[in-house]
């Protein structure tokens, strides 16, 4: 597995995938001012499903912990580095996490221990993204907003890797 560079490690005893739900419809994507990381990965998961052809299956969004971006589009640094990857995150817009959200989605992921607290304090649903990547022993998804370009770069590597390996755990309801 790949290091992470500038995050904080820990061995994955005790620090697994988020529960999984017996059936996966919905999944929400959360970090702190939902402007980076969490519409990156809505962005990536949205493909990837798409690419599995569970993109009608599976509803996927993503909010803030906090609302100071509400209505914003994503960083545009975040928008430039996903399209170099071919993901499109110019349409989204930025929200807060709200109580209806942990009733709505059936996985709600965190980006790292801070904003996973946040959730936890207001119900006890959420998960951390980074726990179901395969190749990388990242527990947190950094916050690029500070930093320089390949801050960009490791969020969109440690959320493919992540995102691939929620996938591959993804149990769907029966086709209606």
């Amino acid at each position: 597995p790949a290091q992470c560079p500038g995050v904080w490690v820990m061995p994955r005893a005790g620090h697994g995938p988020a529960r999984i739900p017996s059936v996966v419809s919905s999944i929400l994507f959360v970090c702190l001012g939902n402007i980076c990381r969490s519409p990156t990965a809505e962005g990536v998961m949205r493909r990837k499903l798409r690419e599995a052809g569970m993109h009608e299956a599976v509803r996927v969004d993503s909010a803030g912990t906090h609302g100071w971006h509400a209505g914003a589009p994503p960083d545009h640094r975040a928008v430039a580095h996903a399209a170099r990857r071919g993901y499109d995150l110019a349409a989204l817009r930025a929200r807060a996490v709200t109580a209806a959200d942990f009733e709505r989605f059936d996985l709600i992921l965190a980006m790292d221990d801070d904003n996973l607290a946040l959730l936890e304090a207001r119900r006890h649903k959420p998960g951390r993204l980074a726990a179901h990547g395969r190749r990388h022993e990242c527990l947190e998804v950094p916050d690029p907003y500070s930093g320089g370009p390949d801050g960009f770069e490791t969020v969109l590597d440690l959320v493919e890797d992540a995102c691939d390996g929620l996938l591959a755990t993804l149990r769907l309801p029966p086709a209606a």
